[in-house]
């Protein structure tokens, strides 16, 4: 006599069972980990003690997880086991593998249809067999598949990384406008925020911007777009570039090549001017021989010389500001000194230069005719220097107020309980006379210090976390930007991906499910 055959219920989704027809016989299969019981298993207490065991922190899910994970699995590709063919985990996760090192060495999309799993498949044909080959053959690179396996990564990334964000006490946010290697405006945004025992700086993302919102004063810009001109046009032609250095050579010059400029670099303007004004002489008499006069007459001008000099001065102090704030994890109070003394030298610089003086700028002094400042040189440098001042004003607003309000902050155990807020004063003057306290002050870091005296103090460590989330200069950014030139030419949505993935150290998860491939 043939066993009773049981036959599936609807309410049996509740457990995380659907129906699954093997010839004439209804068995129950798991919408989680796609396992098939038995027929005999097809009762409410099989199912619910396979819930249970294999799958615990699912047991409290409602109905709706359960109708939701039944229509992922209709998209899943079966056999007639019930078992989804190897189209499977191992081998979509072989998909997210490759798609992840795609991402991290900044190729095309392409390179895993065009190379990489031609490349596969054909090692392993010769090494393991035509069986094996064909087993990998299934694992999918097309182009759009690598497109969205790193949109995925990116997305998992991102959220990883905004989670983090909403646990931390505490967090700051940076936005800044950089160029890339297309001469695309970029709009970034980093978090600062705890993390464990220290304070950690993340790209939350990055999205095209429709123009560029970096200035100088028109006269300025026209020079510096010429001299951008210039060399563009010795070193773009692999003929110029021989014939500059070979008169180079001829002058005894210090220097036989130009260099070019790239916006998304801060150094590179700097540098370009730098080597194009020290190669001046040998730009002047090479821009004749080729018979460039509109260029020659331009460059050679006086005015032209004059602007440039200072150009070539104020990027070189303005690189050396910038290398001081360079380094990943640097608070601003560590920058408030540099900070300071690059404003109060612009003041300085602004002062000279109304009395005629230009001895701040060294090769705007010595290329001065009689030493003189023309009167309209004098309101553009001015002009300049007064927005560059307005500009760290803008973006540190209140600098010397706040070093004596964050005093607290540098070194709690020489500070006046009158240096601090008044809602803090007494638990400020516990963490003072706190011996154990004082003691590892001397060998840890201002982070790890107030992330580890949060729990004990928290309304002053609160104060004091606050600060050192705070960004202490946009350096985050413009090394972003350095690293976005090894990002291939793609369109912007899919440079973000790349940007996303390729910048952020957080461990992706490559275990997405099968259906999804």
């Amino acid at each position: 006599m043939s066993a009773k055959k049981r036959k599936y219920n609807e309410d049996y989704i509740r457990f995380g069972f659907v129906s699954l027809r093997k010839g004439d016989t209804e068995v129950p299969q798991c919408v989680i980990c796609y396992k098939t019981l038995s027929n005999d298993g097809m009762r409410p207490s099989r199912l619910e003690r396979h819930l249970q065991t294999a799958h615990p922190g699912l047991v409290d899910k409602p109905k709706a997880f359960f109708e939701t994970k039944k229509h992922t699995l209709k998209q899943v590709k079966m056999d007639d086991s019930g078992v989804f063919r190897q189209q499977s985990s191992k081998v979509v996760e072989a998909s997210y593998e490759i798609s992840m090192l795609i991402a991290k060495s900044k190729k095309s999309h392409n390179i895993g249809e065009t190379l990489i799993k031609p490349s596969i498949l054909c090692a392993a044909q010769l090494i393991l067999g035509k069986d094996s080959a064909n087993k990998l053959s299934q694992i999918s690179l097309s182009n759009d598949t690598v497109q969205r396996r790193i949109h995925e990564l990116s997305q998992d990334i991102k959220e990883q990384t905004l989670e983090l964000v909403r646990t931390s006490p505490v967090f700051a946010i940076q936005c800044d406008e950089t160029t890339d290697i297309a001469q695309c405006a970029q709009f970034l945004m980093y978090a600062r925020f705890v993390s464990g025992n220290n304070i950690k700086e993340e790209i939350l993302f990055c999205c095209p911007m429709e123009s560029s919102s970096r200035t100088l004063p028109d006269e300025m810009r026209d020079v510096l777009n010429l001299a951008i001109k210039v060399v563009n046009f010795i070193k773009s032609g692999a003929l110029n570039s021989r014939l500059f250095k070979l008169l180079c050579k001829d002058m005894d010059s210090e220097h036989e090549a130009l260099l070019f400029h790239t916006n998304m670099r801060w150094l590179s303007e700097g540098n370009m001017l730098e080597r194009l004004y020290e190669l001046r002489e040998e730009v002047i008499i090479f821009l004749d021989s080729q018979q460039k006069a509109a260029l020659h007459d331009k460059f050679k001008s006086d005015s032209f010389q004059i602007i440039l000099a200072y150009l070539v001065d104020i990027f070189e102090s303005l690189n050396a500001v910038n290398l001081k704030l360079q380094g990943k994890n640097i608070h601003i109070i560590s920058h408030q000194d540099t900070i300071r003394t690059f404003m109060a030298k612009l003041d300085l610089w602004k002062c000279r230069i109304q009395q005629g003086n230009a001895a701040s700028f060294r090769n705007l002094d010595s290329g001065l005719a009689h030493g003189n400042l023309d009167p309209e040189l004098k309101i553009l440098i001015i002009t300049h220097l007064s927005s560059l001042k307005a500009e760290f004003t803008k973006y540190f607003p209140d600098i010397d107020d706040m070093r004596e309000s964050w005093k607290f902050i540098r070194n709690p155990f020489q500070c006046e309980f009158a240096n601090v807020a008044e809602e803090i004063q007494e638990e400020f003057l516990e963490l003072k006379f706190n011996s154990t306290a004082k003691d590892e002050f001397n060998d840890l870091d201002l982070e790890t210090f107030w992330i580890k005296y949060h729990s004990g103090y928290p309304l002053i460590s609160h104060q004091a976390l606050r600060v050192l989330t705070m960004f202490g200069s946009t350096c985050t950014d413009e090394k972003t930007c350095c690293k976005d030139a090894e990002v291939p030419l793609l369109h912007p949505l899919d440079r973000e991906q790349f940007l996303d993935y390729g910048l952020s150290p957080q461990e992706v998860h490559t275990q997405h499910q099968p259906n999804q491939g």
